[in-house]
């Protein structure tokens, strides 16, 4: 180890692993008491005996870890807890100063990488370029293989106290530390790698676009506009070339955002970053392709779908970011009204059926069937899915994914789920005549079946599904219920203030002021919480139509999508604008949301 760090001793004067001729690696995949007897900490019979307390304190109902025991008992101290953890995961242990730290190894480590993973690096090994770091916890492992993803080279860790972690933090990145997206990519322009590849258009060699690729400055850029959307929670990253620029945008709550433009000579090695990143085929610039990065960003799993098009100017790539933490998976927090919410509850939990949920790409369809799955996810239920691609992986799920190429399509999966004896079947999307007459036919063997299709409201799924080629009487002995829905952004609660919409403002609603008597408006008026937008989040509104005799019979006589609306309106169906007005009056959102997302019903 270098000088920034020395072997920790635990206290009381034992000694180090080294010294007792364990290396860390030796005490890997042991037995907690086992490491600490193996160090020196404590004895066997100490172990037995907290192994006893622990066991009498479960029967009773109170569990504690044998480390806590220990140190309860005076045995051992939180350091040497720690210490024996990290042999756990054969990881040394360091003692840290951070005043002996070289500041210059910021280069290989930038402050938002640092601070995200709570890391500090410690020694770079420029000949196998290997990054050595000091991390807080054994735990966090899955930070060693993000960074090897994110930084490109290889990436060792030992462990240190949490709050010599905080004090090498500050000190190595106290000027605020953060680079600007146009601090970075003036530093690109004294890249030699990079400005080896300016001008040179498609005529470019294979290892100079490997270099550049892995470019510690390029590295940089691309994990700085990574994290900065997985702060702001965007849901998709955008890569462009065009005759004379280069844009970066972010999706956040359905919104494009345009980022800092690099220079249009930086895109070639940023999409070439992406590929190494995806693990596709960086010389491969003629043909689409698709690949999938995972990391793990404050312990969250992030999913990051990679898909990269060939265009006249260049690659784009889109990133399409999966953070489960950022999905509300709960059928009572995705924006259900009590009404509705015992509506879908009801439908949830009948014993067969076809259950469809509708609206265009982007409209929160596959989160509300994950709401719906996560409530019916009991022991006593078998649940399968067929989905392109699995966008969530959830416990108790079996979830399987649509493969073309093999052949492996959603009717072909359905066949199979017939034999599997599942309860409940979830089809990702019906695309065609196959795919609904097998969800069909399960749901007329005693399953309930969920799935979406393309269709802009509820009352227009039923011609759909008779276009695709469905029989009117299989419509009516099958489907239960069609859900429509739509995303809209919600008025951020920072700055949030009532308003008094114009007349103008009401007309575009079909409202008139006298409808609107005692009634209160909010918007947003922007601040640093919704960047400036007035928005924060989203949450989704619904159009339910239920499928009872009369609307059965109206489908049997091939009624047209008209007099189906108007009769689920005279049932009770509130269409998606009046369920839009009613998260206005709520104060939820505003009248530019509802107008941007419905259309009036006529």
């Amino acid at each position: 180890m270098s000088k920034q760090a020395t072997r920790h001793r635990a206290g009381r004067g034992s000694l180090s692993p080294d010294e007792r001729g364990f290396a860390a690696t030796e005490l890997k995949g042991r037995r907690f008491g086992r490491v600490l007897s193996k160090l020196g900490l404590v004895t066997r019979e100490q172990v037995h005996e907290a192994i006893a307390v622990q066991r009498s304190r479960k029967a009773k109902g109170e569990f504690k870890k044998i480390g806590e025991i220990l140190i309860e008992q005076g045995r051992i101290t939180a350091d040497d807890v720690m210490r024996a953890v990290a042999g756990q995961q054969g990881l040394d242990c360091v003692d840290l100063d951070p005043d002996s730290l070289d500041e210059a190894l910021t280069e290989h480590l930038p402050a938002e990488t640092a601070r995200t993973y709570q890391i500090v690096p410690l020694e770079f090994n420029q000949t196998n370029r290997e990054l050595t770091i000091a991390m807080k916890s054994a735990d966090n492992f899955r930070a060693v293989d993000d960074l090897r993803m994110l930084m490109g080279f290889k990436v060792a860790a030992v462990v240190a106290k949490a709050d010599a972690i905080d004090a090498a933090l500050g000190k190595l990145y106290a000027s605020g530390g953060s680079s600007s997206m146009l601090d970075v990519m003036a530093e690109l322009e004294d890249s030699d790698a990079i400005s080896a590849l300016a001008g040179r258009g498609d005529s470019v060699d294979l290892e100079e676009l490997a270099a550049a690729s892995n470019d510690n400055k390029v590295v940089r850029l691309l994990n700085l506009v990574l994290l900065q959307a997985i702060k702001d929670k965007a849901s998709d990253i955008h890569f462009e070339p065009f005759e004379d620029e280069f844009k970066m945008r972010y999706r956040i709550d359905g919104v494009l955002y345009e980022m800092v433009p690099p220079p249009i000579h930086l895109a070639l090695p940023i999409v070439s970053r992406v590929k190494v990143m995806a693990n596709l085929d960086i010389a491969e610039r003629r043909l689409p392709q698709d690949g999938r990065i995972q990391l793990t960003v404050q312990n969250n799993p992030i999913d990051l779908r990679v898909a990269v098009l060939p265009t006249m100017y260049g690659e784009s790539v889109v990133m399409r970011v999966l953070d489960r933490s950022n999905v509300e998976l709960s059928l009572d927090r995705i924006g259900l009204r009590e009404d509705e919410f015992e509506i879908m509850s009801e439908l949830i939990h009948k014993p067969n059926g076809v259950v469809l949920i509708t609206g265009p790409t982007g409209s929160g369809k596959t989160t509300t069937l994950y709401a719906a799955l996560s409530t019916l996810n009991e022991p006593d239920r078998k649940i399968l899915t067929a989905e392109d691609p699995v966008e969530y992986d959830i416990d108790g799920l079996i979830q399987c994914q649509v493969n073309t190429d093999q052949d492996l399509t959603f009717a072909r999966l359905l066949r199979s789920f017939l034999r599997q004896d599942p309860d409940t079947v979830l089809v990702g999307e019906i695309r065609d005549l196959e795919t609904a007459q097998i969800a069909i036919q399960a749901s007329l063997t005693g399953h309930l079946v969920f799935s979406t299709l393309h269709t802009n409201d509820a009352p227009s799924t039923i011609l759909r599904m008779v276009d695709l080629g469905v029989e009117s009487f299989l419509i009516t002995a099958t489907v239960e219920a069609i859900v429509a829905q739509r995303l809209v952004r919600r008025v951020c609660s920072q700055c949030k203030q009532e308003y008094s919409p114009s007349e103008t403002e009401l007309m575009e609603v079909n409202l008139k002021p006298e409808d609107v008597a005692g009634r209160t408006f909010y918007r947003g008026t922007g601040c640093s919480t919704c960047n400036g937008s007035g928005y924060k989040g989203r949450l989704a509104i619904f159009e339910i139509m239920l499928l009872d005799d009369t609307m059965r019979e109206l489908i049997m006589n091939q009624a047209s999508t008209a007099v189906l609306r108007t009769e689920a309106r005279k049932r009770g169906m509130r269409t998606l604008r009046e369920s839009g007005l009613l998260s206005i009056y709520d104060g939820r959102t505003t009248i530019d949301e509802v107008l941007r997302e419905t259309i009036v019903e006529e």
